[in-house]
């Protein structure tokens, strides 16, 4: 392993633009490809690998936008190594203020054998040959023996040792197709080092796939013996499992700088804003437990861990959210949380419990939770309603008339009674529910937004009690729930519904303001 001085700068090399692009359907229109590149500039990485001009039209013209307007990073256009690749690279790339050629070209025997059909001294002749060309036309040359990871090691350091003496200014090794394992390939890049007279005339870049999932592991494992580029992707997005990915090798070494002794210049607070845009452009999807930018990487169910996140963060977290451009850490309510998380979420939402109140929620909290796999805000506000009211019956039911024929408008005629007085209102609606709804919200002068109608038979037979349960939001945060039983549905609805009404009315959340009183 060679020596390092604590704080040498691993180049980081984005390819999203090309390797990433060739996830399959995550091709991108030339207007995305800009704003993608724009990003990776507040992202600050030192390398845009923005296409491979050669391959069509619309890359060729991507990389042409991307050399003219980015300004900053090298621009990079990928060339197999022949004549007309290398031509067309650079002419995408005259514009560039820091212009670089990528030239590739495939050194394993598989490849060689079955893809090329050429020997090893031809290879090594072309590759040689190709980096010259392109030498002539621009000073930043990178070459890379493609399948390298499964090339023979003392053929490798023949072609690398030959394309730096050719002018090659960045040497990268890929694990094409993901085979490698991290002592296997740190163990690789150690040998490059130790045989390669001319190795540091040359930055020793490394492009992992992952497909045994082991991308980023390989990387960092190079980055140890030596390698100061790695070539990267938002999101690990890539050919078939993908390529390293940028925001865990960037985190990965900044957390671990005590392991790495090197760091990188990524502006690590752009990265959450760069997953999210290759997603929209994309269409590509982030797993939620993916490192870093999965929706659960901040994300803390456990009542254990959340109890420890609440009093030192550093319990459970080894990066800060605000690092990577989260705004904070989510303690997610669920049947494993606890009481200490449940309390501060209660209180996030404005309800200042007293500890027997507190207990009665989050015991119907954990019952909820048994139901249901997510438990959102809504619930939890409805579940502090339910407990913190003493419901009076202000308002109650007395008579139902309702008029309904199929295929006609249900009318009703509502009678309610509050306190000895009878108030009727007369509606229509959408079925015989909703003109009820209707009718009582006249009479109450409370409107309710119907958010969850449940109804479930409580006996059995052909006179079987029914019960139904109502979610309503009141607005400004009042969620309620109410429940009502009888033979009759249709009555069931209409007391589910009032139950709901008189809890807002009896709460200690006042109706006229929405806050607790």
């Amino acid at each position: 392993m060679m020596k390092r001085n604590g704080n040498e700068k691993v180049i980081v090399y984005d390819t999203t633009l090309r390797d990433g692009e060739q996830s399959p359907g995550a091709s991108m229109n030339i207007k995305e490809k800009l704003e993608v590149a724009k990003q990776l500039l507040r992202l600050n990485v030192d390398a845009i690998e923005a296409g491979f001009p050669i391959a069509s039209p619309g890359d060729f013209e991507a990389v042409k936008l991307i050399s003219s307007e980015i300004k900053g990073p090298v621009i990079s256009g990928l060339a197999r190594s022949l004549s007309k690749d290398i031509d067309a690279a650079y002419e995408a790339l005259k514009k560039a203020k820091r212009k670089r050629i990528h030239v590739f070209l495939a050194t394993s025997k598989i490849h060689m054998k079955y893809k090329l059909k050429k020997a090893g001294e031809e290879i090594l002749s072309q590759a040689v040959d190709a980096v010259r060309y392109a030498k002539k036309m621009c000073d930043d040359i990178e070459f890379s023996p493609e399948d390298a990871s499964r090339t023979e090691p003392e053929f490798l350091a023949r072609v690398v040792e030959a394309v730096i003496k050719a002018g090659a200014t960045t040497v990268n090794i890929p694990d094409t197709v993901g085979y490698a394992i991290p002592m296997e390939f740190g163990s690789l890049i150690k040998y490059l080092f130790a045989h390669v007279e001319s190795i540091d005339k040359a930055v020793v870049s490394v492009h992992c796939h992952n497909d045994l999932g082991l991308a980023v592991a390989n990387s960092l494992e190079a980055v140890v013996n030596g390698a100061r580029q790695v070539e990267c992707t938002i999101n690990g997005i890539g050919e078939r499992a993908g390529n390293c990915s940028l925001e865990e090798i960037v985190m990965g070494i900044k957390t671990r700088g005590d392991i790495f002794k090197c760091r990188t210049g990524v502006n690590t607070t752009e990265i959450m804003k760069a997953s999210r845009l290759i997603t929209r452009v994309t269409g590509i999807v982030v797993q939620p437990n993916k490192a870093i930018v999965g929706e659960n990487a901040f994300a803390h169910e456990a009542g254990i861990h959340q109890d420890g996140v609440l009093k030192e963060r550093k319990t459970y977290e080894i990066m800060s959210p605000h690092d990577v451009g989260v705004d904070k850490s989510k303690l997610v309510l669920g049947k494993h949380s606890g009481r200490h998380a449940f309390k501060e979420r209660v209180k996030e939402l404005g309800f200042d419990l007293g500890d027997s109140d507190v207990e009665k929620a989050f015991e119907r909290f954990k019952i909820l939770c048994d139901k249901k796999k997510a438990v959102y805000d809504d619930d939890l506000v409805a579940i502090v309603n339910d407990e913190i009211a003493e419901v009076r019956e202000v308002f109650k039911l007395h008579t139902l008339d309702i008029s309904y024929k199929t295929g006609s408008i249900p009318e009703v005629n509502v009678i309610l009674d509050k306190e000895k007085r009878k108030i009727s209102r007369r509606s229509s609606g959408d079925g015989p529910v909703d003109a009820i709804y209707k009718a009582i919200d006249k009479i109450t002068k409370i409107n309710g937004l119907l958010l969850d109608y449940n109804i479930r038979s409580v006996t059995s037979g052909k006179d079987a009690i029914g019960e139904v349960l109502v979610r309503v939001d009141f607005g400004k945060g009042r969620i309620i729930n109410g429940r009502g039983a009888s033979t009759d549905v249709v009555e069931a609805s209409a007391k589910a519904y009032l139950n709901a009404v008189n809890k807002l009315i009896s709460s200690r959340v006042s109706v006229k303001t929405g806050r607790l009183i």
